[in-house]
């Protein structure tokens, strides 16, 4: 591996400095630009709740966000596959649930003449082939699987490796420009190092930043921390309700629209295997009132909070750098930038350090389930749910020369619909075949009409919820949804969208009709 951004000699620097200034100016006009096919910025941050941003009614803060936000479209509806792994999966390869059929659209880009580099999080399901990894079809790219620890080294026993174009690298070469290494921001170095040499080539790009933020374990910089300390001593029950009216002040959600009962909303699903701690874990899968605790537990939770937000405001500020480094370059007009979560706000229980407060690499701590209610306001329950808190989060589109600025679209979207979409912006025809393979039909379709102000065609329907167990199934306006292996429920979303009033008895003939439909799916997709 190369030597650290800081060892690299000043007229290094300073050269290239001067080669991106002189790109900039020699740049072509924007009608130019909007010939050429576009570069695509994906960004996706990690258990990020639906309100957890500024620009969706969030007190963090998020300028870089809401500045994309602003300047571009926003979702009220998008889905995702409420999981870390699963959403990944249909993120590459189009499909709710494939085989070793499936094919990744990263290398349908570099055949068309896109460069692409990766610098984050991979996470796939076991059905994806291993021709779709990350090191298998990008470029370039700097991963790591599943969860890891933030500080690098670590002191935690839940490190795993980090790979560089697919082969193990220790903590010493990974490279950094800010100590101690943090790994937010030194995905956002080695991602802004392969920007700056693609943008020398004469094509397209597709830069993918996979965040681990806001994903346990709870741990932050301490100055990002401070920013935040005392905010949260109002309680979770007073912050959710000012995000809640801050978000139908934005034009987010409707006057009628009802907020869902914090007490509907318990983990009933996943526990620490780790023993110990029984007076803290018999509160953990449940709701209760902040007045409850004495005001030194008050105060550990305002400090949970505050490390939860400094990790989001320390993602928005690497994210401000990405979009200096595309300003200086004068690629801001032809690039579609977009950001989403891979499901909302999570409340599992895989705390090992009670014993330490959360923050320092030390630590190994978890957002408490009120404070993971916090972020999926105003919607019921959690990731790997198929309910809107699980499934549904935000979703920001920027584009200049395409989108028009301030949007905040009704149309539904899902992230299956972005493998299409990427096609579609490049003028791509999705192969019936590919390499040996004969492709499976994709799921999703092109979000293209929306960016340009037009009514997309409805899906004929989505999916989400991690497994059967949590699955959820959306035709229109109605949906069905089962928490947990239980009973399914039936809910329309037009008129409730907090899924507080279950319709499975009233409706049971509409619920009937929705299950037969989802089960003809599960037919064809065995």
């Amino acid at each position: 591996m190369t030597k650290p951004i800081r060892e690299k000699t000043i007229g290094i620097v300073f050269l290239l400095s001067c080669l991106l200034f002189s790109c900039a100016e020699q740049k072509p006009s924007n009608s130019e630009d909007v010939a050429k096919p576009p570069n695509i910025v994906l960004i996706m941050g990690d258990d990020i709740g639906y309100s957890d941003l500024g620009c969706y009614g969030s007190e963090i803060l998020t300028p870089n966000l809401d500045r994309l936000a602003k300047d571009g479209m926003r979702f009220k509806q998008f889905y995702n596959m409420a999981k870390c792994n699963p959403t990944r999966s249909t993120l590459i390869t189009g499909l709710y649930k494939g085989n070793d059929q499936a094919i990744s659209f990263v290398p349908l880009l570099r055949d068309a003449g896109y460069s692409a580099v990766i610098s984050g999080k991979e996470h796939f399901d076991k059905w994806v082939p291993q021709d779709c990894y990350f090191a298998e079809t990008f470029e370039k790219s700097f991963t790591f699987w599943a969860t890891t620890e933030y500080f690098v080294p670590p002191s935690g026993e839940f490190q795993r490796p980090f790979y560089l174009n697919g082969k193990e690298v220790s903590p010493d070469e990974i490279e950094a420009e800010i100590l101690p290494k943090y790994k937010t921001d030194f995905i956002t170095d080695l991602g802004l190092k392969w920007l700056d040499e693609m943008l020398f080539k004469d094509k397209p790009f597709f830069l993918f930043l996979p965040y681990h933020v806001a994903h346990y374990p709870l741990q932050a910089r301490p100055e990002d921390i401070a920013k935040y300390r005392g905010k949260y001593r109002k309680g979770w029950d007073e912050i959710r309700a000012a995000r809640f009216e801050r978000m139908k002040e934005m034009g987010l959600l409707e006057e009628d629209v009802t907020l869902s009962p914090a007490g509907s909303n318990t983990n009933r699903f996943r526990g620490s295997s780790h023993e110990g701690w029984d007076d803290i874990r018999a509160k953990w899968p449940t709701y209760y009132p902040w007045e409850s605790m004495t005001s030194e537990e008050q105060d550990k939770k305002d400090l949970e909070m505050a490390v939860f937000a400094a990790m989001i405001d320390r993602m928005d500020q690497n994210i401000g750098r990405v979009l200096n480094r595309l300003e200086q370059a004068g690629e801001m007009e032809n690039t579609l930038i977009l950001f989403f979560t891979d499901n909302g706000s999570c409340p599992f229980d895989s705390n090992v350090s009670f014993d330490i407060p959360p923050g320092p690499t030390e630590s190994y701590r978890c957002l408490s389930p009120p404070w993971a209610n916090v972020g999926n306001t105003p919607f019921r329950l959690y990731k790997q749910n198929g309910h809107e808190g699980g499934a549904n989060t935000h979703f920001i589109a920027h584009w200049p020369s395409v989108i028009e600025a301030g949007q905040i679209t009704e149309q539904m979207g899902h992230v299956a619909d972005l493998f299409p979409t990427f096609l579609d912006i490049a003028g791509i025809e999705y192969p019936e075949t590919y390499g040996e393979k004969t492709t499976l039909p994709l799921d999703g379709q092109s979000l293209l009409p929306i960016f340009e102000g037009q009514t997309r065609t409805e899906t004929p329907f989505v999916i989400s919820g991690h497994t059967e167990r949590f699955r959820m199934y959306r035709e229109g306006n109605w949906k069905i949804v089962r928490e947990n292996g239980g009973d399914w429920e039936l809910y329309n979303m037009e008129k409730d969208r907090t899924e507080v009033n279950n319709l499975a008895e009233s409706e049971a003939q509409k619920l009937a009709e929705l299950l037969a439909n989802y089960e003809t799916y599960r037919k064809d997709h065995k």
